[in-house]
């Protein structure tokens, strides 16, 4: 048995740190506690250094009797969550600098993002479960930090939503040992296929819970309700790490475990993406609060994202679609959830009026991100789409591919409804008030995020490369 601990640097540094620093935190004075920030900023960057060290290395393998990977998708996954994990620190700085409990945001924090980086690498059911697990509850956390009303309803949807599917996801593992006598997804590969009705069941109780963290539909009404009631960066984190996670353990479950089974899941995935594509776009319309229109922005972005997984065991570009596209999609988000941490008392679409003219800076960030999340060259996101539907039609799905096409072209509507105030300038232009920023750590995490959007699409064909690989049985 495989038992190299070197193999999980990055998820053993969140975990140590998130230890380490609820020690720390308990007996350093209140206006010390930001040392806790710099250890968790510290984490990550220790974990982004030790996955370039392994996929420069080739260092490929699995660990503790197979249940988890590092091949090139969690490799490619880990750089993806470990930097959106860092620009969430530099977001969340100001919202928390001095809070009573600010200890533990960062704590929760590591700890959720561990049981991501958990997700990726998942190859054994239980595995999977006890990752969504760590990924989950630390977030409920999350949600209420603020201990007031909308943060409080915000995490009780989130939890009981969690929990409800967690059940289902935990069912769903239950049935497919049951058919298949084992939890490995090599194991399972070939154990499967002669039980139908076992394996259907059981797949729609897994992917149940995995379609929760994306927040894809019908798993998708915790999403603008936890956006809009958690904190700006609580609610950048949860449109962002969760799918992350979510995304890359289904396809690994798809690509390794089910690929045989007379269980037409291509089908399925992909009436889930169109589904959650168009609603996410249909909600988004007239949406005035800049928050909830962001949480229906992401609903689309997973509809697309899902066309990747159904079209995992049908082409080679699904895997490098998926996990480019993820990348892009997250430092395309965060930049614009890192604008409205900026101003935050601009809540509304009409509270961005004249923008341009006061915060210039901002106000081109937030034209690289609305522009760059409909898919408008030369951001990341454009070549992100690009490749995913290039796989959807190698794979045989042209018509969702098509469905694709045409939401994104009605995306622009509501995107244009947030772009164009910036410009305008008129008697009803807010006040001063509703574009005083909260600090410069969030304005520097704007500017980063927005520049990294617009390189993984202008140096995307140097980024593609690390996203092809297979994945490890």
């Amino acid at each position: 048995m495989n038992e190299n601990l070197a193999a999980l640097v990055p998820e053993l540094a969140l975990l140590g740190t998130a230890v380490i620093g609820l020690l720390a935190g308990s007996w350093l004075p209140r206006r010390q506690q930001w040392i806790i920030a710099v250890l968790a900023a510290a984490a990550c960057a220790a974990g982004l250094v030790a996955t370039g060290v392994t996929m420069a290395t080739d260092r490929e393998q699995t660990v503790f009797a197979d249940v988890f990977a590092v091949d090139t998708a969690t490799g490619f996954g880990r750089l993806t969550v470990l930097g959106a994990l860092l620009l969430i620190v530099g977001m969340s700085v100001e919202t928390v600098h001095g809070h009573k409990r600010e200890t533990e945001y960062w704590v929760l924090l590591l700890l959720t993002g561990a049981g991501t980086l958990a997700l990726i690498g998942a190859n054994d059911l239980l595995t999977l479960f006890a990752a969504y697990l760590l990924a989950s509850i630390p977030a409920y956390a999350l949600a209420a930090y603020a201990k007031d009303a909308r943060g409080t309803e915000a995490a009780l949807k989130y939890y009981l939503m969690g929990a409800l599917l967690g059940t289902a996801m935990l069912a769903g593992t239950a049935l497919l040992y049951a058919a298949g006598h084992a939890t490995l997804y090599r194991e399972l590969n070939s154990a499967l296929p002669a039980a139908y009705g076992l394996v259907a069941v059981g797949f729609v109780g897994v992917l149940a819970g995995l379609l929760f963290k994306a927040g894809a539909a019908p798993a998708h009404f915790w999403v603008p309700d936890v956006t809009e009631g958690a904190s700006t960066p609580v609610a950048a984190y949860v449109t962002t790490l969760p799918k992350i996670g979510g995304l890359i353990a289904g396809f690994r479950l798809l690509h390794q475990a089910l690929p045989g089974t007379d269980v037409n899941w291509p089908l399925l995935l992909a009436v889930i993406a169109a589904v959650t594509m168009t609603l996410g776009n249909l909600a988004a319309f007239f949406q005035s609060s800049v928050t909830r229109l962001l949480a229906y922005s992401t609903i689309s972005q997973v509809g697309y994202l899902l066309m990747a997984l159904a079209v995992a065991t049908r082409t080679d570009l699904a895997q490098k679609s998926l996990l480019f596209y993820l990348a892009a999609y997250a430092a395309t988000n965060l930049a614009a959830f890192a604008v409205v941490t900026e101003l935050p008392h601009a809540r509304t679409l009409d509270d961005y009026r004249g923008l341009a003219r006061r915060h210039p800076g901002l106000a081109a960030v937030l034209v690289v991100c609305l522009l760059g999340l409909v898919g408008t060259p030369p951001t990341g996101v454009f070549l992100g789409k690009l490749e995913i539907f290039s796989a959807a039609v190698d794979g045989g799905l042209t018509w969702l591919a098509a469905l694709a096409v045409a939401n994104t072209v009605a995306s622009l509507f509501y995107y244009l409804r947030w772009l164009a105030p910036l410009f305008r300038l008129t008697p009803a232009e807010p006040s001063a008030t509703a574009f005083a920023v909260s600090g410069r750590w969030s304005a520097a995490t704007a500017y980063t995020a927005g520049a990294a959007s617009l390189l993984l699409g202008i140096a995307g064909g140097a980024v593609l490369p690390l996203t092809t690989g297979p994945l490890l049985p």
